[in-house]
């Protein structure tokens, strides 16, 4: 075997390795989205049933704190790719198995702001604000 192949071989574990993280940082936020639905469905079925806005007020913080995780995960499923394109286009790279992504932060549009405002978490998380905000507005006025 000769000692491309050979690299080659390294390389292809290496992003293996990189797609994996990948693969659990989508997962978490798919994750994430199933519960923010469960617990935001649950605190509204106890608002709806008492008519207590009380109950609409807890559901802001879950929705936020989800809301702010899952733009982690996206921002570091981001950061992997990065790293995964890296790797797979360099056809000089020896693999040493690194999963430093520190040198793709803040490169152009990659941040967390922008993960955080990204069209798939907008499109997910402002609805259920507009309905939490929505149904705040009608119970205060029943």
């Amino acid at each position: 075997m000769t000692i491309n192949k050979e690299v080659e071989q390294l390389r292809i574990a290496h992003l293996g390795f990189i797609q994996g993280a990948i693969n659990r940082m989508a997962s978490n936020s798919f994750l994430l989205k199933g519960w923010t639905i469960t617990i935001f469905t649950a605190l509204f079925a106890f608002a709806a049933k008492d008519t207590k806005v009380e109950f609409v007020y807890i559901c802001y913080p879950p929705v936020f704190i989800f809301w702010w995780l899952d733009a982690f995960f996206l921002y570091q499923e981001r950061l992997f790719r990065k790293l995964y394109d890296q790797v797979a286009q360099d056809a000089n790279y020896i693999p040493n198995y690194s999963m430093s992504r520190a040198h793709f932060e803040k490169v152009g549009s990659l941040s967390f702001l922008s993960s955080l405002l990204s069209k798939t978490l907008l499109g997910f998380y402002l609805p259920i604000l507009f309905v939490l905000v929505a149904v705040n507005i009608i119970i205060k006025f029943l």
